[in-house]
């Protein structure tokens, strides 16, 4: 009996762990599906008249690849001048994940 009692315990115990830490993540994430546009960041230049594109990929949060830096998208879209950020994530399960950096700009 004292064996099933603390085998619950530390059962309940791993749950919370996992549902409170959600809470510590940057960004709102749903535990099957994460689909999600977020700003980055808004300079005062004024215009955008270009745009720059930069993305990495998880797969299994094992293995990442790619270069999702603002360098990166400034440099796909010829930019020397951000106006604004954006950020777009998209994650299934953990098994999959792309994330994705866009630079408007001059």
């Amino acid at each position: 009996m004292k064996r099933i009692t603390s085998m619950a315990l530390c059962s309940v115990f791993a749950v919370g762990v996992l549902l409170v830490s959600g809470c510590a993540s940057p960004f709102p994430m749903g535990a099957a599906y994460t689909e999600l546009k977020l700003p980055g960041a808004v300079t005062s230049n004024a215009g955008a008249s270009k745009v720059g594109v930069s993305q990495c990929t998880s797969i299994l949060g094992l293995v990442a690849t790619g270069d999702a830096s603002i360098a990166a998208a400034m440099s796909d879209g010829g930019i020397t001048k951000i106006h604004h950020v954006d950020w777009d994530a998209k994650n299934i399960l953990g098994i999959y994940g792309q994330y994705k950096t866009t630079v408007y700009g001059d």
